[in-house]
């Protein structure tokens, strides 16, 4: 029983790619926003809400029932970031009284906390690839850098933060993709830079 058990957990799909896609298409976007190329917009929350933030906690779900750790976390916590950051900025326009986000260092707090959780996090990804260590290594800076323009309102940082998102997004994908298509092609077509044990 426990065997038949074992076998069909090992046989679902990688939810990794679907969790990674949801971060990294999302980043890349409000990224492109955060450099000044448009405003923010219905887009940027859609994606957050529903890929950045639905599809992540799914993918995470996912994780857990593979018994990765790691990834679980990941992906339910980034998942429930995309959907605080929208709550952040849609609850004050439709509750009144309840200020928006930057409000007396509220928002450079919040920053803060991912970053310190991410840095944790790319610790881990140490033991993992390359392609990990990039996407979270480049998101401890990003955090960093939007951190720091809220408490400083500098907007050059703001436009060097949305450069560099847009990186760490990219990364993502890439980390994604490669990973569904080594999984097609059965062999490594985009290398991850896996660690060696």
């Amino acid at each position: 029983m426990a065997d038949k058990k074992a076998v069909a957990v090992a046989g679902t799909a990688n939810p990794a790619p679907l969790g990674l896609m949801g971060f990294g298409m999302t980043t890349v976007l409000l990224n492109i926003h955060n450099a000044g190329f448009y405003p923010m917009d219905s887009m940027i929350l859609a994606m957050g809400i529903f890929y950045g933030g639905i599809a992540q906690i799914i993918a995470g779900i996912m994780e857990w029932k593979k018994g990765n750790t790691f990834a679980t976390t990941a992906f339910i916590s980034y998942g429930s970031f995309w959907l605080t950051l929208a709550g952040l900025i849609v609850m004050p326009k439709l509750v009144p009284g309840i200020l928006g986000p930057g409000s007396d260092r509220a928002f450079t707090a919040y920053l803060t906390m991912w970053g310190l959780f991410t840095f944790v996090l790319f610790i881990g990804t140490l033991k993992i690839n390359r392609a990990l260590q990039t996407v979270f290594g480049s998101l401890v800076v990003l955090y960093g850098l939007l951190a720091y323009y809220n408490f400083t309102g500098d907007k050059a940082v703001l436009t060097l933060a949305g450069y560099e998102g847009i990186f760490c997004g990219f990364s993502a994908i890439y980390a994604g993709l490669a990973q569904v298509l080594n999984e097609v092609y059965g062999k490594v077509i985009w290398p991850l830079g896996v660690v060696k044990k």
